[in-house]
């Protein structure tokens, strides 16, 4: 127990320290900008990164995730300031805190995963240009306007009234920001939003500049309870359910991205919402801002090696040592250098990774759209109305249906429906297909995830009509038995998953026509007898499997470079390419009764294996011969029995000579007990006897000697599926010359 204790010490100290100064570095500014763009005190910022630090830490599920005052929570802060007053403000961020608690108490984390990234994307670029544009105009040694539009209508007029001395302090602040991450790797280890305020505020003082401090007169002083908000409780309701889901979502969304950036325990969501309703609660006690998890401090944390929540505690910790011994230096900081830096995040916060991230989606309408909602509009207005053409776009995506057609070179017609068939998509699925000539012989793929009763009704009238008048239509489903499952009349509601169909690509003949859509006809009802299986076999090749090996086989025609010389038995219950995951063109194959290899030289010698055993060493390279038993063959059970009578099949009785070592072996090494087992011990030790006769082969030999050739038995346990691999026994054979 004292060991572990002491590597938990050891690695906070070597870790977690480190980093909680990086984070602590990071947050002080970030704070006091927030702090700054939403309106209220400058403490209140201080105040929630210590509360975000210590209680968020301990308590939430996050291992390295860091809260704190969040820049996209500053729109909803000014909006309740500007309402209801500051201490009212932190009312609102305490009941918003008892609402999360209650949200990752009764489990409900998950579902806040499930609002769209665009919307949570578009609304911090929005909100990010709002904070811009507000801070632009003090940097300009201007004041910000009530709206966004209002502060983009002023800008002209502010650029024609430049007050020099602040617009410097600013233009320097967002000049060190910009160049501080192409500095050496020493000078980067200072934060930039640290460096780039120490540098205006130096060069402030340095060069006597005009420029308006910060005042902090009765800031960490003065403090009174929270009182709760005057005015319609809806509205006043609707703000605190506004505060925790934002700051909820965002605190969530920021535990998922901040997981990939270390390899610690995964986060806790719920514990993870419910730590942060408990620090909102205290926040808001305290006169704090309402906090979430942030992407920047966290990133910052993970990057700076921190392993457990002590960082994100410590950093808290040196927060509130800073605010009580030296909360003073904030007065040197000019205001201007402070609206820089916000300037400078409000930019970053309109990332273009995101707007690549969701085009890749289709999302980008939500993003905009939201993103423009927040600048034009308010937050709240925003985000609804993103939400609102997310879900349009949703439902569009869910009744999108996709019709393509083609003529395959035999003529027939090939259509594949793909989507969800819903009575929306009937008009476009019906004009589709009767674009397609009538009598013509009709493969239809349905590659869907529902079908509901009018798009049933459509396909399957077509599909009368087209085989009343001399076509035909063979529907193949892809997925789900939709249409064979609507034809025989099984209740489709509330199946919510019907049969799956079997991936015919493996499964025998007789499995694949099990279901119902291979047995009943639409207009007659009667039993479908498929009068050739390899014809059937074929042309679902061409329709399912040819155009995905194409380009391979395309490539292969001109010439074949197989790397194993495969020998099996003729068995049909073993399938080379199937128990080897192989591909077209990896395997040489030979396949015999009893997977047999006749010694070279030997009177029985057989000129086919031996031809194939030469083309495969000598012609084309091979790496490997592999010799693949199967339990239960008929060829060693025939040895075991004393052989083939002479008059019933010669020439499997001549065949079966070449296994007359196998069984030699067999009795050497098992004598004459005849149990159970030993079928399949008499295949296993054929498959090393077929080894041992490849080296009578003097290439086969040479190459194995010199390492250029490697030998393999494999041994296929039909009962349970599994292949085992054999070694091969140490050759005792004189190779004839």
């Amino acid at each position: 127990m004292t060991r572990v204790t002491d590597s938990s010490a050891l690695s906070t100290l070597r870790h977690d320290v480190p980093a909680s100064l990086v984070v602590f570095l990071v947050a002080v500014p970030l704070s006091l900008g927030v702090a700054m763009a939403s309106g209220a005190p400058l403490a209140a910022g201080l105040i929630a990164a210590v509360v975000g630090g210590i209680v968020a830490g301990a308590l939430g599920g996050s291992a390295v995730q860091v809260s704190g005052p969040a820049a996209g929570l500053s729109l909803v802060v000014a909006d309740l300031v500007q309402t209801y007053g500051w201490r009212a403000t932190c009312m609102i961020t305490l009941l918003a805190g008892a609402v999360q608690l209650l949200l990752g108490v009764f489990r409900a984390a998950r579902a806040a995963l499930a609002v769209s990234p665009a919307v949570v994307h578009g609304m911090l670029a929005g909100v990010g240009v709002v904070i811009a544009l507000s801070q632009l105009h003090i940097v300009l040694g201007g004041s910000p306007q009530r709206s966004a539009l209002a502060n983009l209508i002023e800008l002209p007029r502010q650029l024609a009234e430049l007050h020099g001395h602040k617009i410097a302090v600013g233009l320097l602040t967002i000049g060190v920001l910009a160049v501080w991450l192409r500095m050496p790797k020493p000078v980067k280890a200072v934060p930039a939003p640290l460096a780039a305020l120490l540098i205006a505020s130096a060069s402030a003082w340095g060069f006597g500049w005009d420029v308006t401090r910060i005042d902090l007169s009765g800031t960490f002083t003065e403090w009174a309870f929270p009182v709760l908000p005057q005015g319609d409780w809806h509205l006043i309701m609707a703000s605190v359910l506004l505060v925790a889901l934002l700051a909820g979502v965002e605190s969530l969304l920021c535990s998922v991205a901040v997981d990939s950036m270390h390899t610690g325990p995964r986060a806790d969501l719920d514990q993870e919402l419910a730590g942060q309703g408990v620090a909102n609660m205290v926040a808001g006690a305290l006169g704090g801002l309402p906090l979430a998890g942030v992407i920047v401090r966290s990133t910052a944390n993970a990057h700076a090696g921190a392993r457990s929540r002590a960082s994100t505690i410590l950093h808290g910790v040196w927060v509130l040592v800073f605010a009580i011994g030296f909360g003073w230096t904030i007065q040197l900081i000019p205001v201007e250098a402070l609206a820089a830096l916000l300037v400078f995040i409000g930019v970053q916060m309109v990332n273009l990774g995101h707007i690549k991230k969701v085009h890749g989606h289709g999302e980008v309408p939500a993003y905009f759209v939201t993103m423009a909602g927040v600048i034009f509009l308010g937050l709240a207005e925003g985000v609804l109305f993103g939400l609102a053409l997310a879900a349009l776009l949703a439902l569009r995506r869910l009744t999108w249906v996709t019709v393509k057609t083609r003529v395959e070179p035999d003529g027939r017609h090939h259509a594949t429906i793909s989507g969800s068939l819903t009575f929306l998509g009937v008009p476009r699925l019906t004009q589709d297909l009767r674009a397609i000539p009538a009598g013509a012989a009709v493969d239809l793929d349905l590659d869907i995830d529902f079908m509901d009763n009018a798009a049933f009704e459509a396909i399957h009238s077509w599909r009368q009509d087209h085989e009343r008048l001399g076509g035909t239509v063979d529907i193949d489903e892809l997925h789900e038995e939709w249409y064979a499952m609507a034809v025989s009349g099984v209740r489709m509601y509330p199946a919510k998953n019907p049969a799956r169909a079997p991936d015919r690509s493996w499964l025998p003949w007789a499995h694949r026509r099990r279901g119902p859509a291979h047995r009943v006809m639409p207009l007659h009802g009667t039993p479908v007898q498929p009068d050739c299986q390899l014809t059937l076999g074929a042309r679902e090749f061409h329709r399912r499997t040819a155009p995905l090996v194409r380009p391979i086989f395309t490539e292969l025609a001109r010439k074949q470079q197989p790397t194993h010389l495969f020998i099996t038995c003729a068995d049909s219950r073993v399938m080379p390419s199937l128990i080897t995951a192989s591909g077209p063109g990896d395997l040489f194959t030979v396949r015999n009764i009893g997977n047999l290899v006749p010694r070279k030289g030997s009177e029985a010698y057989d000129d086919s294996v031996g031809a194939a055993i030469e083309y495969a060493t000598q012609v084309l390279g091979v790496h490997t011969i592999t010799v693949c038993g199967h339990s239960g063959c008929g060829a060693m059970a025939g040895l075991l029995s004393g052989g083939v009578k002479a008059g019933s099949l010669p020439a499997m009785r001549r065949w079966l000579r070449h296994g007359n070592h196998s069984l030699a072996r067999f009795i050497e090494t098992e004598g004459d007990r005849l149990d159970g087992n030993a079928l399949d011990t008499l295949c296993r030790v054929n498959v090393q006897q077929q080894l041992e006769n490849l080296r009578t082969y003097r290439k086969v030999d040479e190459q194995i000697r010199s390492g250029r050739l490697k030998l393999v038995g494999l041994y296929f346990d039909i009962g349970s599926a599994r292949v085992h691999m054999l070694p091969p026994v140490p050759s005792t054979l004189s190779v004839k010359t």
